[in-house]
Protein backbone atom coordinates (compact mmCIF):
# COMPACT_ATOMS: atom_id res chain seq x y z
CA UNK A 1 0.00 0.00 0.00
CA UNK A 2 1.32 3.22 -0.87
CA UNK A 3 2.42 5.61 1.73
CA UNK A 4 0.75 9.34 1.13
CA UNK A 5 2.97 12.02 1.86
CA UNK A 6 2.35 14.17 4.53
CA UNK A 7 1.93 17.30 3.91
CA UNK A 8 4.66 19.38 4.30
CA UNK A 9 5.15 21.57 7.19
CA UNK A 10 5.73 25.19 7.15
CA UNK A 11 8.32 26.90 9.68
CA UNK A 12 6.48 29.61 11.46
CA UNK A 13 9.57 31.58 10.51
CA UNK A 14 8.51 31.97 7.15
CA UNK A 15 4.71 32.70 7.52
CA UNK A 16 5.79 36.54 7.29
CA UNK A 17 6.25 38.71 10.03
CA UNK A 18 3.69 39.37 12.30
CA UNK A 19 1.57 42.61 12.64
CA UNK A 20 0.76 43.05 16.39
CA UNK A 21 -1.01 46.60 17.43
CA UNK A 22 1.45 48.48 20.06
CA UNK A 23 -0.32 48.37 23.10
CA UNK A 24 -2.52 51.25 24.35
CA UNK A 25 -1.48 53.37 21.20
CA UNK A 26 -4.20 55.65 19.98
CA UNK A 27 -4.30 57.62 16.76
CA UNK A 28 -2.95 61.11 17.02
CA UNK A 29 -5.78 63.98 18.37
CA UNK A 30 -6.02 66.62 15.72
CA UNK A 31 -5.27 69.86 18.01
CA UNK A 32 -8.49 72.47 17.49
CA UNK A 33 -8.07 75.20 15.37
CA UNK A 34 -8.57 79.06 17.55
CA UNK A 35 -11.74 80.78 16.73
CA UNK A 36 -13.06 84.16 17.32
CA UNK A 37 -13.72 84.41 20.88
CA UNK A 38 -17.54 84.11 21.58
CA UNK A 39 -17.40 85.93 24.58
CA UNK A 40 -14.88 88.66 25.71
CA UNK A 41 -14.16 89.73 28.63
CA UNK A 42 -16.14 93.34 29.23
CA UNK A 43 -14.50 96.42 29.59
CA UNK A 44 -14.46 97.66 33.11
CA UNK A 45 -17.45 99.94 33.62
CA UNK A 46 -19.68 97.92 31.32
CA UNK A 47 -21.36 95.31 32.72
CA UNK A 48 -24.39 93.84 31.09
CA UNK A 49 -24.34 95.26 27.98
CA UNK A 50 -25.95 92.35 26.40
CA UNK A 51 -24.35 89.45 24.74
CA UNK A 52 -20.53 90.09 24.60
CA UNK A 53 -18.59 90.60 21.70
CA UNK A 54 -16.00 88.93 20.15
CA UNK A 55 -12.75 91.69 20.90
CA UNK A 56 -10.77 93.51 18.36
CA UNK A 57 -7.59 92.65 17.64
CA UNK A 58 -6.53 95.46 19.58
CA UNK A 59 -8.22 95.69 22.57
CA UNK A 60 -6.38 95.42 26.43
CA UNK A 61 -7.71 93.67 28.93
CA UNK A 62 -7.95 96.00 31.52
CA UNK A 63 -7.27 94.13 34.72
CA UNK A 64 -9.37 96.44 37.16
CA UNK A 65 -7.74 94.88 40.52
CA UNK A 66 -4.30 95.68 39.47
CA UNK A 67 -2.02 98.07 41.82
CA UNK A 68 -2.94 101.79 41.28
CA UNK A 69 0.25 103.35 38.90
CA UNK A 70 1.54 106.34 38.70
CA UNK A 71 -0.95 109.42 37.77
CA UNK A 72 -0.74 111.23 34.87
CA UNK A 73 0.68 114.43 35.36
CA UNK A 74 -1.93 116.84 34.48
CA UNK A 75 0.60 119.57 32.73
CA UNK A 76 0.28 122.38 31.21
CA UNK A 77 -3.23 124.56 30.73
CA UNK A 78 -4.49 125.21 27.01
CA UNK A 79 -4.74 128.65 25.94
CA UNK A 80 -7.83 130.60 25.53
CA UNK A 81 -8.83 130.26 28.62
CA UNK A 82 -9.56 126.67 29.00
CA UNK A 83 -10.33 124.98 32.12
CA UNK A 84 -8.59 121.63 30.79
CA UNK A 85 -4.94 120.83 31.29
CA UNK A 86 -3.18 119.65 28.47
CA UNK A 87 -0.07 116.51 28.51
CA UNK A 88 1.47 115.92 25.32
CA UNK A 89 3.21 112.41 25.26
CA UNK A 90 5.72 112.05 22.21
CA UNK A 91 5.42 108.97 20.27
CA UNK A 92 5.89 108.57 16.49
CA UNK A 93 2.82 108.15 14.39
CA UNK A 94 2.81 104.29 14.42
CA UNK A 95 2.77 104.36 18.20
CA UNK A 96 0.50 106.83 18.81
CA UNK A 97 -2.55 104.34 19.15
CA UNK A 98 -0.53 102.47 21.54
CA UNK A 99 0.58 105.24 23.39
CA UNK A 100 -2.70 106.31 23.82
CA UNK A 101 -3.84 103.12 25.14
CA UNK A 102 -1.57 103.24 27.85
CA UNK A 103 -2.66 106.99 28.74
CA UNK A 104 -6.60 105.27 29.06
CA UNK A 105 -4.90 102.17 30.96
CA UNK A 106 -3.21 104.16 33.39
CA UNK A 107 -6.53 106.57 34.06
CA UNK A 108 -9.01 103.88 34.13
CA UNK A 109 -6.10 102.15 37.09
CA UNK A 110 -6.15 105.67 39.01
CA UNK A 111 -9.70 106.10 39.33
CA UNK A 112 -11.33 107.88 36.31
CA UNK A 113 -14.54 106.61 35.25
CA UNK A 114 -14.68 104.66 31.88
CA UNK A 115 -17.50 107.49 30.61
CA UNK A 116 -15.11 110.12 31.23
CA UNK A 117 -12.97 109.28 29.16
CA UNK A 118 -13.11 109.79 24.77
CA UNK A 119 -10.06 108.67 22.17
CA UNK A 120 -9.93 110.35 18.84
CA UNK A 121 -7.55 109.61 16.36
CA UNK A 122 -6.29 111.52 13.08
CA UNK A 123 -5.52 109.19 10.40
CA UNK A 124 -7.13 105.72 10.95
CA UNK A 125 -9.67 104.93 13.17
CA UNK A 126 -9.19 102.96 16.37
CA UNK A 127 -8.98 99.21 16.38
CA UNK A 128 -11.96 99.13 18.69
CA UNK A 129 -14.31 101.76 16.59
CA UNK A 130 -13.32 99.73 13.32
CA UNK A 131 -14.54 96.42 15.09
CA UNK A 132 -17.46 98.12 16.51
CA UNK A 133 -18.78 99.66 13.25
CA UNK A 134 -18.98 96.65 11.85
CA UNK A 135 -21.51 95.96 13.45
CA UNK A 136 -23.75 99.35 11.68
CA UNK A 137 -23.22 103.04 12.82
CA UNK A 138 -26.58 103.02 14.90
CA UNK A 139 -25.06 100.31 17.25
CA UNK A 140 -22.03 102.03 17.75
CA UNK A 141 -23.13 105.64 18.24
CA UNK A 142 -25.52 104.33 20.25
CA UNK A 143 -22.59 103.19 23.39
CA UNK A 144 -21.55 106.94 22.63
CA UNK A 145 -25.18 108.11 24.12
CA UNK A 146 -24.95 105.08 27.07
CA UNK A 147 -21.97 107.16 27.60
CA UNK A 148 -21.15 104.41 30.38
CA UNK A 149 -17.89 103.60 28.84
CA UNK A 150 -15.10 104.54 27.23
CA UNK A 151 -15.59 105.84 23.43
CA UNK A 152 -13.62 105.82 20.60
CA UNK A 153 -13.87 107.46 17.10
CA UNK A 154 -11.77 110.01 15.19
CA UNK A 155 -11.24 113.62 15.30
CA UNK A 156 -13.37 114.12 11.73
CA UNK A 157 -15.98 112.86 14.22
CA UNK A 158 -15.56 114.95 17.22
CA UNK A 159 -18.30 117.29 16.46
CA UNK A 160 -20.66 114.41 17.00
CA UNK A 161 -18.65 113.44 20.27
CA UNK A 162 -20.05 114.71 23.82
CA UNK A 163 -17.90 116.90 25.77
CA UNK A 164 -16.25 114.30 28.17
CA UNK A 165 -13.73 115.13 31.22
CA UNK A 166 -10.70 113.89 29.56
CA UNK A 167 -10.08 113.48 25.86
CA UNK A 168 -7.03 111.56 24.52
CA UNK A 169 -6.23 112.15 20.84
CA UNK A 170 -3.97 110.20 19.27
CA UNK A 171 -1.86 111.89 16.01
CA UNK A 172 -2.02 108.15 14.04
CA UNK A 173 -1.25 109.85 10.59
CA UNK A 174 0.25 113.36 8.89
CA UNK A 175 -1.27 116.35 10.09
CA UNK A 176 -2.62 118.03 7.45
CA UNK A 177 -4.45 121.28 7.53
CA UNK A 178 -8.18 119.70 8.10
CA UNK A 179 -6.36 117.31 10.69
CA UNK A 180 -5.05 120.62 12.33
CA UNK A 181 -7.87 122.20 12.73
CA UNK A 182 -9.99 118.80 13.89
CA UNK A 183 -6.90 118.48 16.16
CA UNK A 184 -7.42 122.43 17.84
CA UNK A 185 -11.16 122.15 18.03
CA UNK A 186 -10.83 119.17 19.93
CA UNK A 187 -9.55 120.95 23.16
CA UNK A 188 -13.50 121.85 23.15
CA UNK A 189 -14.20 118.51 24.32
CA UNK A 190 -11.96 118.10 27.18
CA UNK A 191 -13.09 119.18 30.32
CA UNK A 192 -10.11 118.62 32.68
CA UNK A 193 -7.56 116.88 30.72
CA UNK A 194 -6.75 116.88 26.95
CA UNK A 195 -3.94 114.08 26.32
CA UNK A 196 -2.41 114.03 22.73
CA UNK A 197 0.25 111.37 22.06
CA UNK A 198 2.11 111.91 19.07
CA UNK A 199 4.87 114.23 17.02
CA UNK A 200 5.37 117.27 19.51
CA UNK A 201 6.30 119.61 16.90
CA UNK A 202 3.41 118.36 15.03
CA UNK A 203 1.09 119.21 17.66
CA UNK A 204 2.72 122.54 18.99
CA UNK A 205 2.10 123.83 15.88
CA UNK A 206 -0.91 122.19 15.20
CA UNK A 207 -2.74 123.53 19.22
CA UNK A 208 -0.48 126.86 19.26
CA UNK A 209 2.90 127.64 21.03
CA UNK A 210 1.34 128.63 23.81
CA UNK A 211 0.54 124.97 25.40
Amino acid sequence: MPLIPEEPQIPESAQGPRVTPAAGRTAPTPRPVPGPRSAATPRPGNPGRGPARPAPPAQRARPVSAAPAAPVPAGRKLPEDSAAQFQLIPAPAGGAIDAADEAVDLLLDTGRAPGDILVLTTGEPHPWAAHELSFGEAAYWAQHDAGDDVFFARTADADRCASRSVVVVAVDGDLDDTAARALSGVRERAGDLLIVCGDPQKINSALGAGV
